[in-house]
């Protein structure tokens, strides 16, 4: 996950180590309707329109809420590595509670960071940030089977998140280009011919080179094979490919793969972006066929192209991916490879070279008619730095502007920062934004099979809450369900959950209420709603 010039990896290793982190010279990180709900619409017209509760109708804030949980280097969890089974598990729960209470409905799990795997895997070793060691020894449980269920438990979407090319992390936080530390069986010992070394000295890394084609599918193999095992419901990836430059001469050594498989028409920058081109199609493709109610989405670097270099980029003055990393995002949304897509904007509003508030309507226009879902990567890393950063507002008011331009929702890096709520910059946007659950966007391409109107069969005060009761109507079991609360002249989502999850109402009135209940399906479609159930004092 990229920050605004600089890698969070690079940052914490310069905290911690010492190391200048170097800028290049472009962008760089010196660098419902009451307001604040949340976009709120009638039910969404399609599969399973869930109508009206009696004589009034429903109402439900349709968007992702979501945030990244990094794993590299300890970022966010485990706190740190070689923890017992039950320490990182409570850890991990209490990030999903976190979310929870933060009224999101996805997370984002790092869940391949370096070449290696937070399952046990035929294609890479076990992540040393979980083991705490480098010699591919199992944990002896599974991590991912764990994490995928418990965020169902809590009606969360599960995004596994992958690197696909890094192959390790620098010394002294990771073996560097050291092949000597790599773990037995690191596919990279067996096939150094796939390895680049980038950059040089103890920054270096190795890299799966992204233009040797058996290279690329064992990749893509091995993030297939967590998608395969296990219930994920996306496959995601931020923006590292090619690397980001780092100055001081430094080059990617790619010459040998270039002069052996480039076209003689192209330019090492053409082909390489074919090269990234190839492998976001191909998971696309994979993925669509392996599992098709799987999502597919990519976070990348906020700046396509600068309007000053192409008069169909943004209106900006930073690094452009297209030609810095070879990623040529807005083919991918045109081509409609993505299901979503969720570009780092973490600028503020007003900064110069990259000005949110112009950096947003591009994206927002891109996505226009193709079908691909935008969602925002917010920086809530940032709150507290000087300048904008230094006042508590301006994620409220990024947020006030991706309702503006129809947004679909919002991934928060990262789970940290979330909790640290500096300023109560987090605390701010969630009573303003957040205040209402919602329902995740439905998506076109997905399969849809909205399940029928359930029955309301009893309803009881029960402490502090209203607990309901409930039977499935006829036809495709639900995987969720959607509790609806009378209040004037509408009734409006109170609840959220899996099928198997008790139905209760957090926060009902002293008065009573009258309730409706809906069933979706897993890609979210609606069904139609229940009879009302009458609660009164």
């Amino acid at each position: 996950m990229r920050r605004p010039g600089v890698r969070p990896v690079l940052i914490v290793a310069a905290v911690l180590f010492g190391v200048a982190v170097l800028g290049i010279g472009l962008v760089r990180a010196a660098t419902y309707d009451p307001p604040g709900a949340g976009p709120v619409a009638a039910a969404q017209a399609g599969p399973g329109v869930p109508g009206r509760c009696g004589n009034v109708p429903v109402r439900a804030a349709r968007e992702l809420r979501g945030m990244w949980l990094t794993t590299v280097m300890n970022i966010d969890w485990p706190s740190r590595p070689g923890l017992p089974k039950e320490q990182v598990q409570a850890e991990y729960r209490g990030w999903l509670d976190l979310a929870v209470s933060m009224r999101h409905n996805a997370i984002f799990v790092h869940v391949r960071p370096s070449g290696d795997a937070f399952w046990e895997s035929k294609y890479a070793p076990w992540s040393e940030w979980l083991t705490g060691r480098r010699d591919g020894r199992s944990p002896g449980w599974d991590p991912m089977e764990f994490m995928v269920a418990e965020a169902h438990a809590r009606n969360l979407e599960f995004h596994a998140w992958f690197n696909p090319y890094r192959g390790t992390q620098p010394a002294p936080s990771g073996p560097g280009a050291d092949f000597g530390k790599l773990a037995p069986g690191h596919p990279l010992l067996k096939h150094r011919d796939w390895a680049i070394s980038y950059p040089e000295g103890a920054r270096a890394r190795l890299y799966f080179d992204p233009g040797n084609p058996d290279a690329r599918r064992f990749v893509e193999d091995a993030m297939l094979e967590a998608v395969q095992r296990y219930d994920v419901d996306g496959v995601h990836f931020d923006d590292f490919f090619y690397p980001y430059p780092e100055g001081g001469g430094h080059e990617f050594k790619d010459d040998a793969s270039f002069a052996r498989r480039a076209d003689k028409s192209q330019g090492r920058a053409d082909w390489r972006r074919a090269n990234v081109d190839t492998l976001v199609r191909e998971m696309s493709e994979r993925i669509r066929q392996l599992k098709p109610w799987v999502k597919f989405g990519i976070s990348p670097f906020g700046i396509w192209r600068n309007a000053g270099t192409d008069k169909a980029g943004s209106d900006t003055h930073g690094l452009e991916s297209y030609d810095a990393i070879y990623a040529d995002t807005r083919k991918w949304v045109r081509e409609g490879w993505l299901d979503y897509i969720v570009p780092q904007l973490y600028w503020a509003i007003g900064f110069d070279r990259a000005d949110y508030a112009k950096v947003l309507p591009w994206w927002s226009a891109l996505v226009k008619g193709t079908g691909v879902q935008l969602y925002i990567g917010q920086g809530d890393y940032r709150v507290g730095e000087k300048g904008p950063w230094s006042r508590p507002d301006q994620l409220d008011r990024q947020l006030t502007l991706n309702d503006r331009y129809a947004v679909q929702g919002s991934v928060h890096f990262s789970a940290k920062q979330i909790r640290r709520d500096k300023l109560g910059a987090v605390s701010r946007y969630r009573d303003h934004h957040y205040a209402a659950p919602a329902l995740l966007p439905t998506m076109r391409r997905l399969p849809a099979r909205a399940p029928a109107a359930p029955r309301l069969v009893s309803a009881r005060q029960a402490g502090g809450t209203v607990e309901l009761d409930w039977q499935p109507g006829p036809g495709p079991e639900p995987a969720s369900w959607a509790l609806y609360r009378v209040d004037g002249a509408a009734a409006d989502l109170v609840a959220a959950g899996r099928a198997g999850a008790k139905v209760a109402d957090p926060s009902p009135p002293a008065g009573g209420a009258a309730y409706c209940l809906s069933a979706l399906d897993r890609s979210g479609n609606e069904g139609p709603v229940s009879a009302p159930r009458d609660l009164s004092p």
